[in-house]
């Protein structure tokens, strides 16, 4: 079995553990050297988070008085709104503080449907909550996530959004297999004849953040269908026709990601499920074959990136996370 490090082509870990990044460093020093969380070293990095970088800079511009004026748009407002925010602060490891707790409640109240649990791109202008007809799975996934992150998974807003995946999440793979009622008759790139790839993505990557020891037995046959339906497509190719590519975005790699994916981020969350597949190989050549002559990863996808309140990272440039995510996965892969 090949160890991970014989798969990089440089060493890269000292770059990546460099302070000007104090996320990144975090990640490095957990995932890929597996220090403990009571580490000293672990320890300042998470402090650092809050203290330098990106994620204070996010912090600052949202107490500009003109960002208030933004929440109501905390999804249309792209990719500035609250949404597309606490998904960044999260895949940066900002911890829960006052000021993220208050967005994280202004979008249970606002964007949160009611009824069942699922989020929406907009609130009910009556009823208030999210309304019902704008719900949709992939910012249902990202919602989970985030808030799982910033310590909500005991609260039981955030366990009816689980339900919302674990009732709702449809996995049609050219034919609708489901009766067109609510809220299957909604959003057709969404649901249809083909569930919208995207959106099944980030339902995986919301229920993969519950902890294994509490996940019931609907999250764990949810994940099961989930896993097996993206192994069947071997992640980015047409499940129909396994010599066309089915989602060519798929292939330029970036971060971070929003309601889209790649190949690396797929990747990254069925290897932290622990699931090693033959039909994992493709879209492991394709990562592989990016990796430079120094070890590292190049951002290759910069429409999101250039929209973000705190834009960072230039396409053509090596990529800090990318690199980490790489190294992640072919960790997790050589143990495999």
């Amino acid at each position: 079995m090949l160890d991970w490090q014989s798969l990089l082509k440089a060493d890269t870990v000292d770059w990546l553990l460099e302070e000007e990044n104090p996320s990144v460093r975090y990640f490095t020093l957990t995932d890929i050297l597996d220090r403990p969380a009571h580490d000293p070293e672990v320890q300042q990095a998470r402090c650092e988070i809050m203290r330098r970088g990106v994620v204070p800079e996010i912090l600052r511009k949202q107490q500009e008085p003109s960002y208030a004026d933004t929440y109501s748009r905390f999804y249309t407002d792209k990719y500035k709104g609250l949404v597309w925010q606490l998904i960044v602060l999260a895949e940066l490891g900002a911890e829960a503080n006052s000021q993220i707790i208050e967005e994280c409640e202004y979008l249970l109240d606002n964007s949160q449907e009611t009824e069942h649990g699922g989020f929406s791109m907009n609130t009910a202008a009556k009823k208030g909550g999210g309304r019902v007809t704008e719900v949709i799975p992939c910012l249902t996934g990202n919602m989970v996530w985030s808030l799982i992150h910033f310590g909500y998974l005991g609260d039981p807003r955030l366990r009816r959004a689980i339900d919302w995946i674990t009732r709702f999440m449809c996995l049609n793979d050219g034919h609708e297999d489901h009766p067109q009622v609510a809220p299957y008759d909604r959003h057709e790139m969404c649901w249809g004849k083909h569930t919208c790839l995207m959106g099944v993505v980030k339902a995986l990557k919301g229920l993969s953040a519950i902890p294994q020891t509490q996940r019931t037995s609907e999250v764990n046959d949810t994940i099961g269908k989930i896993v097996d339906f993206l192994l069947i497509h071997h992640i980015y190719r047409r499940s129909h026709d396994l010599s066309r590519v089915a989602k060519p975005g798929w292939l330029r790699l970036s971060f971070p990601l929003m309601y889209q994916t790649d190949v690396l981020e797929v990747l990254d969350i069925l290897t932290g499920l622990g699931i090693s597949d033959s039909r994992m190989g493709d879209a492991l050549d394709v990562f592989r074959a990016k990796q430079d002559d120094m070890g590292r990863w190049t951002l290759e996808n910069t429409s999101n990136i250039d929209r973000l309140l705190v834009p960072f990272g230039h396409r053509g440039e090596q990529s800090k996370w990318l690199t980490l995510r790489a190294i992640r996965v072919l960790k997790r892969c050589s143990v495999a």
